[in-house]
């Protein structure tokens, strides 16, 4: 059913959930993990002009390999190989993206739960990806306890 399952990480250890779930699905469909890590342009706007933004470039990028690094040791350990891919521009737009143009069956992405007034002052990647998104979005909730 599943050749290739996306997996979207940011990083938190809150997300391990989603990994380990999107791992055991590919591991199950002999699918392949695609995991990807979008460094999002849209925060450099919020920054000082004589901010370095090369510089926090260069540590988000850092950031997206070592949260790509963790996804390859989990699937690692469970056999299932993976593709990686570090992009830059909008979460959710990237994420649905990247899930159309390399064929994937299924994206399993975390998702914090907010309801009410955070959702709408923060927004919810995996609820525009939901919504825009082609492909069925299988959303793993981050549980508090994970985050810390």
């Amino acid at each position: 059913m599943y050749d290739r399952v996306l997996v979207p990480t940011d990083g938190s250890a809150g997300v391990e959930r989603a990994i380990e779930q999107a791992v055991a699905l590919a591991e199950v469909h002999g699918a392949t993990i695609h995991a990807v890590f979008v460094v999002n342009t849209a925060s450099f706007a919020s920054l000082p002009m004589e901010t370095s933004w090369e510089g926090v470039s260069d540590m988000l990028r850092e950031d997206g390999e070592t949260a790509l690094e963790r996804v390859r040791e989990i699937a690692a350990g469970r056999g299932v190989p993976v593709e990686t891919a570090l992009i830059e521009g909008t979460p959710s737009k990237e994420v649905v993206r990247y899930a159309e143009e390399e064929g994937c069956d299924l994206i399993v992405m975390g998702t914090h739960g907010r309801g009410g007034i955070d959702r709408i002052l923060l927004g919810s990647v995996a609820e525009r990806v939901v919504r825009g998104s082609p492909v069925p979005v299988l959303t793993v909730r981050v549980r508090e306890k994970d985050l810390e």
